[in-house]
C-alpha cells in the first residue's frame, strides 16, 4: 500500500503520520508519501487532499498537472479523502466565494459546500462527532471550516454537526469539513485505507 498526501499546502506531515498509524493498526505493509507531481498521483493507492486555502490549492493542482489526474484516478476507484479545503474541492457546487475567486472544483462528489461556514480563524473549535462506521465518538477539529450544505445522488452524509453535514462519502471518496489529522486518532484515515 502506498498512500499519498498532496504536498503543496496544508497539514501534510500530520496526515502522513495519521496514515502511517492507520497502516500499523490495520497490519498493512506500506508507506505514506508526499505527492507533488502527476507521476506520484498515478503511483499511489490512496490519496488525501489536505486543508489549506482552496483557491490556492486548486490553482497549484492545475499548475503542477495534478488536477485532471486526481479526477481520473478517483473515477477509476482510488480511495480519496479531502479535508477542509480539500473537501471544498471535491464538491460539485460551491458558494458565492467559490465563484468570486474562480476556484476550480474537482466536482467528484454530489454535494454543495459553503466556504468558511463556521467562521474565521478566531471561531475555530473542537466537537465530539458521531460518525457512521465508527464505534466511538471522533474529536473533530474545525478551523475556518466549511460546511456541506446538501448532498444528492450517491453522496451520503456520515456525520453531522448541528443541522449541517460534517462528513460525507460517495463510493470511494470521502469529504470532511474538519481536520482528522489533528485529533490524534487515525480512525478516519483507517476508513480511507479500508475502502
Amino acid at each position: 500500500m502506498k498512500a499519498g498526501v498532496i504536498s503543496i499546502q496544508g497539514d501534510v506531515s500530520e496526515h502522513l503520520a495519521a496514515l502511517e498509524s492507520a497502516m500499523v493498526s490495520l497490519s498493512m505493509h506500506g508507506e505514506a508519501i508526499r505527492v507533488r507531481n502527476v507521476e506520484e498521483v498515478r503511483e499511489v493507492d490512496a490519496l488525501v487532499i489536505p486543508g489549506g486555502e482552496s483557491t490556492t490549492i486548486s490553482k497549484l493542482l492545475r499548475r503542477f498537472g495534478m488536477f485532471d489526474a486526481i479526477i481520473r484516478r478517483a473515477n477509476e476507484g482510488m480511495p480519496l479523502m479531502g479535508t477542509c479545503a480539500g473537501c471544498i474541492l471535491l464538491a460539485k457546487k460551491g458558494d458565492s466565494q467559490v465563484e468570486k475567486t474562480s476556484t476550480s472544483l474537482l466536482g467528484l462528489m454530489d454535494m454543495r459546500v459553503d466556504r468558511n461556514y463556521f467562521g474565521r480563524q478566531r471561531e475555530s473549535f473542537e466537537a465530539d462527532l458521531s460518525v457512521d462506521g465508527l464505534a466511538d465518538k471522533f474529536r473533530g477539529v474545525f478551523i475556518r471550516a466549511p460546511a456541506i450544505i446538501e448532498t444528492w445522488g450517491k453522496c451520503k452524509p456520515l456525520s453531522r454537526i448541528g443541522d449541517r453535514i460534517a462528513m460525507a462519502r460517495q463510493d470511494n471518496i470521502v469529504g470532511l469539513v474538519f481536520h482528522p489529522e489533528l485529533s490524534g486518532d487515525s480512525s478516519i484515515h483507517r476508513m480511507l485505507l479500508e475502502i
